[in-house]
This record gives C-alpha cells, structure tokens and sequence, in this order.
C-alpha cells in the first residue's frame, strides 16, 4: 500500500500540489459556516499535499544526561499523529528542544538556553542525543547507503562543543560531518528554526499571543521565509549602493592616473634602447636559471626510472620469496611424512618377523606330520595289495589242489606237503620283501621332491650371481677406462659432456661456466670414508650446478645431445665467491668430522652447493658403526647433528638407522688399480662360483634321473618277481585243510588292514588340509613382509629425496632473500641519492622562481646562455654610464601602467556588476511581490475556511508596507460590521483563532513534520474539543505528515484511532527514566 501515491486532479504527479483559490483583495471578509464547506475544505487539503513519499518523518527520538532528565526515551512516534502528554517538567520541552538541537538548530533557537553546554546535566560531562528519521519514498536520501532509516546522534560535551555521527539503519556510521547533516534536511525540507515546523511556547507567546500586529506579520513572513528572501533582497541592494558609490570614486581616480601614465610613458621612451637590452638581459637570465634546472632535472629522469623499475621488481622478488617459503614448508611436510611412513613401515615389519618366524615352525611341523602319515598310508596301501594278490593266489592253489586230489592220489603225497612248506616259506620272505621295498619307493619320491625344491632355490640364486656379475663387469669397464681418465667413473659419456661445456663456454653461450660433477670436484683427506661420503651424497656426485636459469637451459641442451641414458641433476644457484659462513649452525664434534670437515673443496661453488643442497656442516662421520649409534641414539645428538654415516656406509638418525645398498666405493675411492684387482678378484670369485653352481645344478639333475629311473625299475621289476614267486605253481598237498586256514587268515588280514588303510587315508587328508592351511598362512605373511620391504626400499629412496628437496627449497629461499635484501638496499640507496637530487633541483627552482615566476622553455645551453649575459651586461654598463637613474623611470613608469590598467579592469568589471545586478534584482523583487501576494491570498482563504468550522466569521488583512497583520474575529453568526480585533475575544476564543492561523500556515508551507508545544494551554474545554478536532481533521487528510502535539492535558477523550499514538511521560523524577504507552 503506498503511503503517499495518489495524483491531483490535474493528474500532475508532484511532491505538494495545491489548488490555488482566486486571489482575494487585501482586508476581505469570507464567512464559511455550513458543512458543505467544511466538508470541501478537507477535501481541498487532501489535494493540496499528497506526495508520493515519507521521508524526514521523526520515527523515535533517545536523550541521555539531556537538561535535568538522565534518560528519557526512546519514544517511538507514529506516522501520523502524536501527543506527547506529561504534566510540567516531565520532559516534553526536553524532547522539543533536543529536537531542535539535534537537527542543526542553535542554542538560542530554543529559548532554553544561551550556549549549548547549557543542555547537559548537572555533574555529567556530556548529554547524548539519537533521531531516526524515516528514508523510504521516492525523495529517499542516498537509499542504497542509509537504507530505509538515518540514524542522527548528536554529543554535546561540557565545553559545548558538538559532534555527529549519521548512522544507517544497521547502525553503521556514514558520516561524521555537519554538511552531510545539512544536505539530509535540505533534502527532506526539514526546517528546525522554522515556527510553522516547530513551534515552541516561547515562540508562540512572542508571535501568536503578542498583542502588536507587527509582531504576527514577522511571524507570517518567517514562517512562509519571505523574510529570509527580503532580507537577502536588502543585503544584495546594500552592497549594489557601496559598489556604486566606489565606482564612483574610481572614476575620479582613473583620470588621474592616466595622466600620469601618460608623463611616465614620454619619460620611458627616452630610454628604448637601455631598455630592449635589460629586456633581453632579463630575459637571459630567467632563461639561464631555468636552462640549470631543466639540466638538473634531466639527471633526475634516469633515476626516476630506475627506481620505479626497481620498484616494480621488488613484487617479483617478494613472490619468488613467498613461493619458495611455500615450497619449503611443502618439501618439510612431505619430508615428515615420508619419514613417518618409514618408521611406521619400519615398525610393522619388525612386528610381522617373529609371527613369520612362529608361522615357518608350525608349517614345518604340519609337513613333518604329514610325512609321516604319508608312509604309514603308503605302507597300509601296500599290504592290503599284497594280500589281495595272495588271497587270489590261494584261492586258486586251493582250488587247484582240490582237483588235484580228487583226481589223483598217489604217493607223492609227501612231496607236496613239503613243497607246500616251501612255498609258504617263500610267501613269507617275498611279503616281507615287498614292505621294504614300498618303504625305499616312499623314500625316493621324497628325495625327489626334496632336489626339485633346491633345483628352484639354486636357479634363484644363480640369476642373483649372474646379475651381480654384469654389474661388476660394467663397473670394472668404467674403473678400466678411468685408468686414463678419471671422468668416466660418473659415467661413459662425462668427458664428451665436460668438451661440449667448454665449447659452449668459448662461444660465449654461459654467463658462468657450469660446475660438475660435484664429485669430480671434490676429494677425500681420509680415503677410509670414501664409502660413507658416497653413500651421503648420492645422486649429487654425478650432479652439476649453474648460475641462473638461462645457463640452466643451455646446459640441458647439451646434456640432451651428448648423454644417452639418464641425466645428472641440475642445481640451479647463484655462485658466490666465498664459502657460507656455516659456524653458527654447523656440527662441531672433538672426535669426529663432518663431512664438510672431512672434504677437500678448492671451489666455493661447489662446497656452497653441498651445503645448501644436502647440508654437510651438519652430517657427521664416525667409523664405527656401534660407535655411531652410540653417539647418535645413546642419548641426546651432538648440536645442529642431523645425521651420521659409518665408513661402512650405514646411515643412522636418532631414532632410527638404515644399512648401505652397496659395499665398496666405486666413484671416490682413491687407488684405481687397488679397486680394479679388487673387481677382478670378485670377478674370479663369482666366475668359480657360477661354476661350482653349475656343476652341483648338472649333479642335482643327475641324481633326480636317476632316482626317478632306479625307483621305476625297482618297482617294476620287484613286482615282476613278485608275480613269478606268487605264481609259482605249489604242489598238490592233500592237507587242503591248511591252505584254508592260511585264506581265511589272508581275508582277515585284509579286512583289518583295509579299515587301518581308511582310517590312515582319512588321518593324512586332515593333516594335508592342516598343513597346506599353515603353508598359505606362512606365505601370505611371508609375501606381506617383502611387499613391505620393497615398500620400504621405495621410500627409502623417497626419504633420500625429499630430503635434497628440502635442502634445494632452503637454499632458493635463501638465495632469494639475499637478492631481495640486496635489492632493498639498492632501492634505498638509489633513493637517498634521489632525495638529494630533488633537494638540489627544489633549490634551484627556488632560485630560478626568484628570478623568474614563470617558467619558460628553454632550448639553449647554460653555456650559450652564460656567454650572451656577459656580453650584454657589458654593453648595457657602457651605455649606463652615460646615463643616470634610469632603474627609477623604468620602475615609475610600470607603476604607473599598471596602477592605470588595474583601475581601468575594476572600472569595467564594477560597471558590468551594477548591470547585471539591476537586472537580476528588478526580476526577483517582481517575483517576490508576487509570491507574498499569493501566500497572503491563500493564507487568508485557508484562515477563514478554518474559522468557519466553528461558525466563526473573520478578517485577515495584509500591510505589506507597514508591515502588519490585523486579524478580526466574531464569535458565532454575525455581520461583518459586528468584527472585533482578537484582543476583545475571551483566552479560549483567542486561543482558537491563533490555531487557526496557524493550520492556515500550515496549509501554505511544506514540511514533513510539525510540532507545537502546549497548543491548547489557555483554551477552555469546548474550544479546546473544538481545535482538537480541527488538527485531528486537517492531520487525517495529511497522511503524508507527521503531527506532535505536546500538551499537559490527559488526552483520553481521544477517538481511538490507528493514525493516533499518545506517548505518556510520568510525572517529574530525576531518577527514574520516562516510559511510554
């Protein structure tokens, strides 16, 4: 719903639009009685003043240490209507005056007070003041930074000094100035000295209750400021009087002083030509000083360029800064947690070996089990074979027997009794040897798979040797060819490399020569540790180190055209020509060295390099390795000590240690033939290995044949035999019954040897089962620790690494501080010597500005310069000396040209002023004129209208040029002979008819609020109902306006209303805060 949207009926939508009645001729009697009127009257005022905004409504007002009340507030007004009710000295003066104070009012103004130290409180040291003003609307000041509500806190001190703050609707402070103030209520047309916006008692008993008609025509004209314009008016023609009373005067004095220009000019002319060569003397000497300057000035360009340069370099070198400080803090985190992992990898194996260890055990138990069960399964197989077959064997003797005797009996019966017992005989010793033989086949079988499984394990180690030996062959390669050139021992193609360095050098290509290998550059005092040196730096032996990026490149190149295979590192860092100064952060052990102590380094390059890139002054040497984890891990590691290093190649930290990959020094050792014999030696001792392997692998295989083939043989001819024996054809015996008894004993046997057969088959496929769980958990333990193994060899080598990253990331940081700092120092010095050029060139601008104001271009030489100026004042001396007080003509005569055009400029100027001032005035006097005689027509129309609510007729007459007001009033019907001046009325009718003019007032100016204090004082009841009614009225149809009535009465007569909000003060305590209701 929009607060203040509508159109006039001429549907022009402006801010206050008012209908404008016929103007009325001065001393006019209009009697308005009946409710038709009344009734277009309200109408008239609701035309007169919709507007399309809200903005300068007070919405609360807070006092602190205010007058004598300590807090009163806040009071939340409405939009509409407000009455602030309080008996005498409740604070609704206070709130007024803070009002008037607050809003840029002085202290005079609120006839309260002479100064505004007066408003604070007795005994506190300042008084606190918050309006907020409504923002909204079209006429909004400045929304989209105040937003919907101005904040205006005012403080004023015991000194009387006042400050603001103008806060927006969040509270945050926009400004502190008194000018922004000013354009808010200028913008919102608030007018705090205005008696129409704010009118005090004082106020109203001076103007309104004064008995001179005088005194209400002052009140009419600063309400509706025309007295500000007629003032303004009366200002503008006394200054129009003085200006043309001087040019006047100045008229009178220009006669005179072109006279006398005129006598000085005739005099002057005499001296042209002592004059021209002054001029030109002059001239040349304004030229010649700034000539000096324009040299100066030249100087300091480059500088200025310079330093500017150096100024936008310093932003590079502070991000090359930071990006390796970041670099750093990276390199060191990666670090920590690579060592970390280690430790925790370190840990878990040391946690799995006693387990693996546990695991082997019981898997070789389980096996040897199992074994075990085998044989007897083997064994239980065999006998219930055998007896199978002799039971068939008897069956069929039995058989054949009984036939036998049954179709022959002779008397050879005998003999077959005892070729039977011989038979039997025979059964027995074959069965005996048949489980024997069975027990040799299981043993065989056995053997066999005990020679495949060592078969495996020797071609493992066999390729271990022949790997071994191909690397001792290509390092004894190298060592052979080092004889001659000791380059070759970091790598085949370093020679060519160092060539293509030095051609590049000679080209000019490098800005510094390239070092490298690091190795190549540095030797040993104590050939004992060339092994723990070599195990320390690594990768950095066969690493090379440029000055700047650009060498870098070049060194690439070459690298790429010249190496095949991997390529050296490259450390990129600025050379220095002496060594760091490493005393404060190195290792300094009494008994052992570091390696930088233990190096022989004639280049600064290099040795800076291994201190930056892997920090030797802090790796200690120690030949011993129990001596070494003694010092490092036996309590506290000597000061700045990272690190230590055996001669045997062991590297150990506080908290931990880690064994050398290789065992002998292969690029720093010292005696190249003494390693070359050494490497022919192991040469010789892994060729004669390989053989002995060779020739126990040839064995082994031989064995395997042959236990396979004799274990074949054996069986198959054993069972061959065995066949032959069991088939030997036995003798008929007539004791048939004894071959039954051996058959039935031969199936008794095979049943009980068939269920100790099941019941070993069953007892073997548990302990196979047991077994092959327990191998699957070893080996999977197994292959768990030498995947962690090989986990961490791989951080190892991620350790070794990170570190040299960390050392490389420091030692750039380094470098770039330094260069910064250089460069920072640079940049001051270039701009001390700046300073001081601009100080010398201010002095000769100085100089230069004495002498000449202007400045000139100047295309000669000082020198050029310098020579004219002597040659002229030369010649003019000559020519002075003929002539006397020439230096006081031409001085009279400027004085008098100038003092002639000077007048003669202010004469026109003064002139062209008085015109233009005539016509401006001659038009605003006529729209004044014109202004105050349609105010007073409207004011008049809109006083009467009001008096005739009540049935009151009245006069208002205008004396502009007496400057009165005469108003007349008649109470009830009457003629208008029957008027009578207000003085004749009762203090209630008085007091009615003082409302009214004042609502009439109203209707004739603009503001967004307005507030009167005590309207109603000396009104009896029915004229007070009476004026009520009229504001509530008029205020209803003025929605867009905002009323504050402060008056001692209760006020509950008051219509409910939701335009209406009564703000209730309690009666006077100093103590107590006032609340509201």
């Amino acid at each position: 719903m929009s607060k203040r949207g509508s159109t006039s009926a001429v549907e022009k939508p402006n801010k206050r639009i008012r209908s404008s009645p016929n103007d009325e001729e001065e001393g006019t009697d209009v009697v308005e009685s009946d409710q038709e009127e009344d009734s277009t009257l309200s109408n008239r005022f609701l035309c007169a003043g919709e507007v399309v905004s809200d903005a300068g409504l007070v919405e609360s007002i807070t006092l602190k240490n205010f007058m004598c009340h300590s807090h009163l507030g806040p009071f939340a007004f409405g939009s509409n209507v407000n009455f602030v009710v309080g008996n005498n000295g409740s604070g609704k003066s206070a709130i007024l005056t803070a009002l008037i104070v607050a809003l840029g009012g002085n202290a005079q103004a609120t006839n309260r007070g002479s100064s505004l130290k007066g408003f604070v409180k007795e005994g506190e040291s300042s008084a606190d003041v918050s309006i907020t003003l409504r923002n909204k609307g079209k006429d909004a000041y400045k929304p989209d930074v105040y937003g919907p509500s101005v904040v205006v806190d005012l403080r004023i001190t015991r000194e009387g000094l006042r400050t603001y703050k103008l806060r927006n609707k969040s509270g945050q402070v926009i400004s502190t100035k008194k000018e922004e103030l000013l354009s808010i209520l200028d913008s919102f047309n608030i007018q705090v000295n205005n008696p129409v916006s704010i009118l005090t008692q004082e106020m109203s008993k001076h103007f309104l209750h004064s008995k001179g008609e005088g005194d209400k025509y002052k009140f009419f004209m600063k309400a509706t400021q025309l007295q500000q314009m007629k003032d303004d008016f009366i200002h503008i023609k006394t200054t129009k009087h003085i200006t043309e009373d001087r040019f006047a005067q100045n008229r009178d004095c220009l006669k005179d002083l072109k006279r006398k220009y005129l006598e000085k000019e005739d005099r002057y002319k005499s001296l042209a030509s002592i004059n021209e060569m002054q001029t030109q003397l002059e001239e040349l000497q304004k030229q010649m000083a700034w000539a000096l300057v324009s040299e100066m000035e030249k100087e300091l360009e480059p500088m200025k360029d310079k330093l500017q340069c150096d100024r936008r370099a310093t932003e590079k070198f502070d991000e090359k800064v930071d990006e390796w400080k970041n670099k750093v803090e990276q390199a060191e985190q990666k670090l920590k947690h690579i060592q970390d992992q280690l430790e925790e990898i370190t840990q878990q194996v040391g946690e799995l070996q006693p387990k693996c260890a546990e695991l082997k055990a019981e898997a070789q138990k389980r096996n040897k089990l199992l074994k075990s069960c085998e044989l007897g399964v083997h064994r239980c197989r065999t006998n219930l074979r055998d007896l199978e077959k002799d039971k068939v064997q008897l069956s069929s003797r039995l058989k054949d027997l009984s036939l036998s005797i049954s179709q022959t009996v002779d008397a050879e019966s005998q003999l077959s009794t005892e070729r039977v017992a011989h038979i039997q005989t025979e059964l027995d010793n074959l069965e005996h040897q048949s489980s024997t033989l069975s027990q040799q086949i299981d043993q065989y079988q056995h053997s066999c798979s005990r020679m495949k499984e060592e078969q495996g394990k020797m071609r493992k180690e066999f390729d271990v040797l022949r790997r071994s030996i191909e690397a001792n062959k290509r390092t004894l390669d190298t060592m052979m060819a080092s004889r001659s050139n000791r380059l070759r021992r970091f790598g085949d193609q370093m020679p060519e490399l160092l060539g293509g360095i030095e051609e590049a050098h000679r080209k000019g290509l490098f800005k510094h020569t390239p070092r490298g290998p690091l190795g190549y550059l540095i030797s040993l005092k104590d050939p004992e540790l060339a092994l723990a040196v070599e195990v320390c730096l690594k990768s950095l032996l066969r690493a090379f180190t440029c000055d700047n990026y650009e060498d870098e490149k070049v060194l690439k190149s070459i690298m790429a055209k010249v190496l095949r295979g991997p390529r050296p590192t490259i450390i990129t860092s600025q050379f220095l020509p002496r060594v760091h100064d490493t005393r404060r952060r190195a290792v300094n052990h009494p008994d052992y060295p570091s390696v930088l102590q233990a190096l022989d380094i004639e280049d600064p390059v290099v040795a800076n390099c291994l201190i930056d890139h892997r920090g030797i002054e802090c790796i200690l040497l120690i030949k011993n390795r129990t001596e070494a984890r003694r010092v490092m891990q036996g309590g506290t590691p000597p000061a700045h000590c990272t690190q230590a290093f055996s001669k045997d190649g062991d590297q150990i930290y506080p908290n931990r240690s880690y064994s050398a990959d290789q065992s002998r020094a292969n690029c720093l050792s010292g005696d190249v033939e003494e390693e070359i014999v050494h490497l022919q030696r192991e040469l010789e001792n892994q060729n004669a290995q390989e053989a002995r392997f060779m020739q126990r692998k040839k064995k082994l295989d031989e064995d395997l044949k042959q236990n396979e083939g004799l274990t074949n043989d054996k069986v198959t001819k054993l069972q061959l035999e065995l066949t032959d024996l069991k088939n030997v054809e036995e003798p008929q015996s007539d004791d048939v019954r004894l071959l039954e008894e051996d058959l039935q004993e031969i199936v008794e046997k095979i049943s009980s040897k068939r269920s100790e057969f099941e019941e070993a088959k069953a007892q073997m496929a548990i302990l196979k089962d047991d077994y092959e769980k327990a191998e699957q958990e070893r080996q999977q333990h197994k292959d768990r620790i030498s995947t962690i193994v090989e986990e961490a060899d791989s951080v190892k080598d991620e350790l070794s690494k990170a570190d040299q990253e960390v050392m490389k990331c420091k030692h750039h940081k380094k470098h770039y501080d330094e260069k910064r700092n250089a460069h920072l120092a640079g940049i001051k010095n270039l701009e001390a010597q700046l300073k001081r050029k601009e100080e010398e060139v201010e002095a000769s601008v100085a100089k230069a500005t004495q002498i000449s104001p202007d400045r000139s271009e100047v295309s000669r030489t000082a020198k050029s310069l310098d020579s004219e100026i002597n040659r002229l004042k030369v010649k003019i001396s000559t020519q002075q000396e003929q002539q006397e007080d020439r230096e006081e003509v031409v001085r009279q005569f400027h004085e008098a040209l100038e003092s002639y055009r000077s007048m003669s400029q202010q004469m026109k100027n003064l002139s062209s002023f008085i015109k233009c001032l005539d016509s401006v005035m001659i038009h605003r006097l006529q729209i004044y004129a014109d202004l105050r005689q349609f105010l007073s027509a409207r004011c008049k129309y809109y006083f009467n209208s009001m008096l005739a609510q009540r049935g009151y007729s009245g006069s208002m007459t205008f004396d502009h040029k007496n400057e009165t007001l005469s108003i007349s009033v008649q109470p009830g019907q009457g003629s208008k002979a029957d008027l009578s001046d207000m003085r004749s009325l009762s203090g209630g009718e008085r007091s009615f008819s003082t409302v009214c003019f004042v609502l009439s007032l109203w209707a004739i100016t603009e503001a967004p609020f307005r507030c009167l204090d005590e309207f109603d004082v000396y009104m009896d009841m029915v004229n007070r109902r009476i004026s009520m009614d009229m504001m509530l009225k008029v205020a209803a149809s003025q929605r867009y306006r905002q009323f504050v009535f402060l008056t001692p009465q209760n006020m509950s007569s008051l219509p409910t209303s939701s335009i209406i909000r009564i703000l209730r003060l309690k009666d006077p305590d100093r103590g107590q805060s006032d609340s509201q209701s």
